[in-house]
């Protein structure tokens, strides 16, 4: 009895292991970043948090300033975050570019149709995050043939057509939206906080089994 109560307990800690490690966007810090294992990036949930926290008053700026803004955001105890990038860049603009952080996101992990609305053809991984906006998105990737340029991408577009599009534009002509992101993970590895939670549950049948 005692050892089925023990491999209950040790397939309880190793399933919710796996099944976290196995996830491609995992929520953090009570729903207020997502983790991407594919990329080994981090989101904050709150796709526009420029205007949520007060920083602008519908959150699109140019390109330098929402460069500066996502650069010096400290949120949830990190100082790292940063403009999600384009890289490898592409040669031109198009629909279906999933090397960048923002094309993967859309098309790999959201369920993003090409010109369509993404709040018609999202999966669950959507109602991960909030303050998608209808505009478009900077990225922290300067256009190489022109520098005075950046590539952006197109989330849910007030035009579906536009939709799934990376594209580029003058960086102090436009305004956009800034989506901050940064390298890694916010948690630590699950197992060990799940390890810590099961040993006394352990040591306990352990020591009745001795007894």
């Amino acid at each position: 009895m005692r050892s089925i109560a023990l491999n209950l307990a040790l397939g309880a800690l190793f399933s919710t292991h796996f099944a976290t490690a196995d996830a491609a966007l995992v929520s953090r810090a009570g729903g207020t970043m997502v983790y991407d294992s594919d990329r080994d990036i981090t989101w904050l949930a709150d796709a526009n948090y420029a205007m949520t926290s007060g920083h602008d008053a519908d959150g699109r700026m140019t390109w330098s300033a929402a460069s500066a803004w996502a650069e010096g955001l400290v949120f949830g105890g990190y100082d790292d975050w940063r403009l999600p990038n384009a890289l490898p860049e592409p040669a031109f603009p198009a629909y279906g570019e999933t090397a960048s952080e923002m094309g993967h996101l859309f098309y790999e992990e959201l369920g993003g149709v090409a010109q369509q609305s993404l709040a018609l053809t999202h999966n669950a991984n959507y109602d991960l995050f909030t303050n998608i906006s209808d505009w478009i998105y900077w990225s922290a990737t300067t256009y190489s043939p022109e520098v005075a340029q950046a590539w952006n991408f197109r989330f849910d577009y007030s035009t579906p057509s536009f939709n799934g599009l990376q594209s580029f534009n003058y960086k102090e002509f436009f305004e956009m939206n800034a989506w901050a992101v940064r390298d890694g993970d916010v948690a630590v590895v699950p197992l060990p906080g799940a390890l810590g939670l099961c040993l006394p549950l352990l040591a306990l049948l352990g020591a009745r089994r001795r007894g």
